[in-house]
């Protein structure tokens, strides 16, 4: 249901006779349940609307027709109810964040809705029937879809939740109504890994490409693990024989149909893949192809810096900057620090890979990088290091919320400034170019 809260001027819905106040029910004679509707319905020509007026006293159906452009012309009031998750997956991070942290954190959201809109992951368990058919009436695609694993049992057992076994159902049926399906399996060392993964690649891409791709990364350990499942930690070894099972999967496949994440490519000591493997870079977010795209980006964007009659480009004044990273991104951070004290004249470029003690040691990429094991990895720095005058510290923006300048640990970009005593902290929220162009400017 939708309650209006505002009717535009000479629009379709104050020609219809619409009030602040009065409720839509039903587009079509299906349930209004929320935004998606009305977006579905107001791109469409030809359908009714069942209104209730804003007494209460009065139901009427509304036979609509307009232009395809045309609005509908009304605004209404926006519900803020999140589907959440009824698993209890044996790798959920977070189960295994500490206690105390943002509420926020906590929540672990499985909203079809969210997916469509946002691109959030969902498993599907808590999906009703009346909602798989709601997503194929609304085609709400593309939608974020952690299969894990396309084995029912195993599925049921790694999630623990008995409703998991329908996934094979559930991904049929949205291919075959042509619902675009990005995939994605955490890897569970000895359990979905090995046969079980070619077996669970080899099954989604039966639906390529319907199913664009299945992503794969590693389960993330936290040392909050205690009455938790056992799960092994992945090693060079393991990270190589997974690669090599990836690589003769895409070839069986013809496409680069799975996509493992950066991490592999780490722990395997292996180069990364080149951009043109990752398409569109459609998972991106889950950690698949970001360190190649921000190393292209950066070396373009250094190609691009102006120069004169060839030399270098040259800061206005000479500065030395700190640049923060995550273990995991140490080696391709390196090759980045030299090329860009190669490329830009009066830099010196710095890179600080710090350990993760906030969650353990297991964990290594950026994002997850707190404000605390930032402070005392710097204070660390300063103290060995006394005579090294810094004058610009570079945080990565993944360390902190979208739109608020706080990190994991509750730690505000000001205390930071604070409790170092250092106010040019600058931070880059825009990739491999974001990086240039804070190090060819003078903060």
């Amino acid at each position: 249901m939708l309650k209006i809260t505002k009717v535009k001027r000479n629009s379709l819905a104050s020609e219809l006779g619409l009030e602040v106040g009065d409720e839509v029910l039903a587009f079509d004679g299906y349930p209004c349940e929320d935004e998606l509707d009305y977006l579905y319905y107001n791109a469409e020509e030809e359908f009714t609307m069942t209104v209730r007026d804003k007494r209460g006293e009065q139901e009427v159906v509304l036979e609509i027709e307009k232009d395809q452009d045309e609005e509908l012309g009304f605004e209404f009031e926006k519900t803020s109810c999140i589907r959440t998750c009824q698993n209890r997956c044996v790798f959920c991070f977070v189960d295994q964040m500490p206690k105390g942290m943002r509420e926020s954190l906590y929540v672990k959201d499985d909203d079809y809705a969210m997916s469509f809109a946002c691109g959030n992951f969902v498993t599907l368990t808590n999906l009703s029937e009346e909602s798989l058919e709601r997503i194929i009436r609304l085609r709400l695609s593309p939608l974020y879809i952690s299969v894990h694993t396309m084995n029912p049992k195993l599925r049921v057992k790694l999630l623990r939740n008995r409703f998991a076994g329908k996934i094979v159902e559930q991904i049929r049926r949205l291919a075959e109504n042509g619902i675009e399906m990005h995939c994605q399996a955490v890897v569970v060392p000895n359990e979905n890994d090995g046969e079980e993964f070619a077996y669970t690649a080899r099954q989604l891409f039966q639906y390529y490409p319907t199913v664009k791709e299945l992503a794969c990364v590693p389960t993330g350990i936290t040392k909050y693990r205690d009455g938790l499942t056992p799960i092994p930690d992945i090693d060079k070894a393991y990270s190589e024989d997974f690669l090599d099972l990836v690589d003769k999967l895409n070839a069986e496949f013809g496409v680069n149909f799975v996509q493992p994440a950066d991490e592999y490519f780490v722990k395997a000591e292996r180069a990364l893949k080149p951009a043109e493997f990752y398409g569109e870079f459609e998972q991106i977010e889950n950690g698949v192809g970001m360190s190649t795209k921000f190393r292209d980006e950066f070396f373009l964007g250094l190609k691009g810096l102006p120069r004169t009659r060839g030399e270098k480009f040259a800061l206005k004044k000479p500065k030395r900057a700190l640049l923060i990273c995550g273990v995991s991104s140490a080696k391709l951070n390196a090759d980045l620090v030299q090329k860009a004290n190669e490329s830009i004249a009066g830099l010196e470029l710095i890179a600080l890979p710090v350990k993760n003690a906030f969650f353990g040691e297991t964990v290594t990429c950026t994002g997850l990088l707190t404000g605390v094991d930032m402070l005392s990895a710097i204070q660390a720095f300063q103290a060995e290091n006394p005579t090294t005058g810094v004058d610009e510290i570079i945080l990565d923006g993944n360390t902190m919320k979208e739109f608020e300048e706080v990190f994991l640990c509750g730690m505000t970009l000001s205390e930071l400034k604070e409790k170092l005593a250092f106010q040019n902290i600058r931070v880059n929220r825009k990739g491999g170019y974001g990086l240039v162009e804070i190090l060819s400017t003078n903060g």
